[in-house]
This record gives C-alpha cells, sequence and structure tokens, in this order.
C-alpha cells in the first residue's frame, strides 16, 4: 500500500517506508550489488592514473629534428602516422591476443594474495599480538619488580655525587 499525502509527495508503504535510513540501506544494498557488474569507464581508461609516467609515449618523446636537420615533410608526416599507427595496432593486436590471458592470470593472483591476505596474514599477525601483548605484560611485571627498585636505589646512592673538571694549561 503506497499512500500520498496532499502535497502529493510519496510516503512509503508499510514494508519500506520512503525515508533517509531505508534509501540509505537501498543504496548500501545497491552497492554492494554492483561491486562485480559495475560499469566500466571506456573513454577513461585510467582513472587513478597509475600509468600517467609510464606508457605516455608519443612520437615526439621518441623522435625529433633540431633545428637546422629538418627532413622533407613528406618524410616528417610519414614517419608519425607510421609510428602512430603501428604503435596503436601493435598494441591493440597484443592485448587481443594476451590481454585476456594475462587478465586471467592476474585475476588469480590477487585472487590468491587476497585470500592469503585475509585467510593467513592477517590471522597470523592477530595471534601474533595477542601472544606478545601476554609475553610484554610478564615482561613489563618484571621490569618494575626488579629494575625499577634496582635503579632508584643507585639513583639516590649516587645523586650525591659531583663531578668538576679542571682544564689546566
Amino acid at each position: 500500500v503506497t499512500g500520498f499525502d496532499i502535497s502529493g509527495e510519496k510516503q512509503g508503504n508499510i514494508y519500506k517506508p520512503n525515508n533517509k535510513d531505508m534509501d540509505n540501506e537501498s543504496l548500501n544494498e545497491k552497492t554492494l550489488e554492483d561491486v562485480h557488474t559495475k560499469e566500466i569507464d571506456l573513454v577513461n581508461r585510467d582513472p587513478k592514473r597509475i600509468n600517467d609516467d609510464v606508457v605516455k609515449v608519443d612520437f615526439e618523446d621518441v623522435i625529433a629534428e633540431p633545428a637546422g636537420t629538418y627532413s622533407f615533410d613528406g618524410v616528417w608526416k610519414a614517419s608519425f602516422t607510421t609510428f602512430t599507427v603501428t604503435k596503436y595496432w601493435c598494441y591493440r593486436l597484443l592485448t587481443a591476443l594476451v590481454g585476456i590471458p594475462l587478465a586471467l592470470i592476474w585475476g588469480i593472483f590477487f585472487a590468491i594474495l587476497s585470500f592469503l591476505h585475509i585467510w593467513a596474514v592477517v590471522p597470523c599477525v592477530k595471534s601474533y599480538l595477542i601472544e606478545i601483548h601476554c609475553v610484554s605484560r610478564v615482561y613489563s611485571i618484571f621490569v618494575h619488580t626488579f629494575c625499577d627498585p634496582l635503579f632508584e636505589a643507585m639513583g639516590k646512592c649516587l645523586s650525591n655525587v659531583r663531578v668538576t673538571t679542571i682544564k689546566e694549561v
């Protein structure tokens, strides 16, 4: 049953009222559902800019003619076109042939890495921290029981010692 108030705004229903808490929950549910099926951006393929400084190689970055040593304009244009088209199509061919198998390998690798981190590394570290906390408590008690009184007594005994230096010339 959906209701409307006098202004025409939707009030929600008895099962799913239209309020912010439910909107946030449905947004969280949608976010959780879309993790594996999210839309990919075909225009901006490096949104986190991880390859900005690595593979941005254009013709001008590789081949440049200083002033006074110019080739024919036609050769320069043909070289630019050959370089650009060759790089473009070789990259496309390599990604078509090797990209999907490498994506499979990297997916398996990161799945194994995630599995080991979640099921082995973190539990081992947590276990170690729990055990070392116990050891640190025993060590702290030992230091406070035996070392603190010893060093306090030594400090009191040596507190009246005065050292003076005289420089003779």
